[in-house]
């Protein structure tokens, strides 16, 4: 059974890129300078910060620019099985 769902995608995103909003902060690195280290524009940075949208290559870049992406490469690595038949499927992929 799945569990219940208590926020939309788009509160989901604006969490995701408040955390990365915070860790720049906390490193002292402007927007501009991001925009700088990570070759994504600077309005890019900011609407992400402001409404949590920005492209999967763009939040890449953001992510190896603050040398968080070995976070972003593990993201879905570790869940756990929801029931039997999904043993069997992974099984039959391999």
């Amino acid at each position: 059974m799945r569990g219940l769902v208590w926020e939309t995608a788009e509160e989901l995103d604006l969490k995701l890129a408040q955390r990365v909003r915070n860790i720049r902060r906390r490193r002292s690195i402007s927007q501009k300078k991001l925009a700088d280290m990570s070759g994504v524009s600077y309005g890019s940075i900011k609407r992400f910060e402001t409404t949590g949208q920005i492209s999967l290559v763009s939040l890449t870049k953001i992510a190896m620019a603050l040398d968080i992406a070995g976070d972003l490469r593990n993201a879905f690595t570790q869940i756990p099985y929801q029931d039997i038949q999904e043993v069997i499927n992974e099984n039959k992929c391999k």
